[in-house]
């Protein structure tokens, strides 16, 4: 199922199966924006990142001694969403945990993502809660996927001199040595190679948010990320899009912890608490 929202400006589409967004049109130009899943190159478009951002070591960790397992970007995207609330403009889904989930993430949670449209911005809002009484773990993080083509460019806010870049081995593990930004300024190229190892993992930026450039666009995208621990960048290699993901958490390295709770940028909430974190993507009409 599909949910849509919208208002004289935009539309969006949401599935319930993951609460993936999988349409962002404005309907002055009819133009979509968000990559249209195509599986031979990607067939995802937006996933939801929880409870783990990336990959874990060996895809187990443990919890007051015991071991779990929990494979790439964790359990959200792959259940169904429930309807919470819906208006014309927006919608708010909801996933709780359940028997099948505590086998593998053994935290009681609630999940809700709200999708609202104001004007030709589209804001997503992700809100966890601790349904138990001790603290819980857990990392989270955005996926969207924008159109694009070579060349284009993402502008951000600030020139990020200091900015740190981490990247991925083959098997979705971080390497031990930092790698040289691709900025040029405040500008990100997109190119034909610019992700042929894989993802890019910033940290240290000043930048709030970055443009989505092209001189062949009807439109720039302005993607605003807070103040996100981490900013992934990512496509495969010379495809016609690029994900920029804000995330709380990030992929294990290889040194091994005892525990879940001291993974590295592991997000805590005592019982009954909440996190919550925003990203907003508005089309800036030529």
């Amino acid at each position: 199922m599909i949910f849509t929202i919208e208002n004289d400006k935009a539309t969006a589409g949401i599935k319930q199966y993951g609460a993936e967004l999988t349409s962002f049109k404005s309907k002055e130009t009819g133009t979509e924006y968000l990559w249209q899943s195509f599986p031979e190159i990607w067939y995802g478009q937006s996933p939801v990142l929880f409870p783990i951002v990336g990959t874990l070591l060996d895809n187990k960790y443990f919890v007051d001694g015991k071991e779990y397992e929990l494979f790439r970007h964790g359990i959200a995207r792959k259940r169904d969403f429930e309807l919470k609330e819906q208006g014309k403009d927006y919608v708010i889904l909801t996933q709780k945990y359940n028997e099948d989930t505590l086998k593998v993430y053994p935290f009681k949670y609630i999940l809700d993502i709200e999708f609202r449209l104001d004007g030709n911005k589209l804001t997503a809002t992700h809100t966890v809660k601790n349904e138990d009484d001790g603290d819980m773990y857990f990392s989270i993080g955005a996926h969207p996927g924008f159109n694009c083509k070579i060349g284009d460019k993402l502008q951000f806010e600030c020139e990020e001199k200091d900015v740190i870049n981490e990247m991925i081995d083959p098997e979705s593990i971080l390497y031990d040595e930092k790698f040289p930004t691709p900025f040029e300024g405040k500008d990100i190229t997109i190119t034909e190679d610019i992700f042929a190892k894989d993802a890019l993992i910033l940290s240290n930026l000043k930048s709030k948010k970055c443009t989505l450039k092209g001189c062949e666009r009807d439109a720039e995208i302005e993607f605003t990320f807070g103040d996100v621990e981490f900013l992934g960048l990512w496509a495969k290699p010379g495809a016609p899009y690029v994900c920029i993901e804000p995330w709380y958490g990030i992929n294990d390295s290889r040194d091994k912890k005892a525990d879940f709770s001291q993974k590295r940028a592991i997000q805590k909430i005592s019982g009954d608490e909440e996190f919550s974190f925003s990203w907003s993507a508005e089309i800036k009409l030529k």
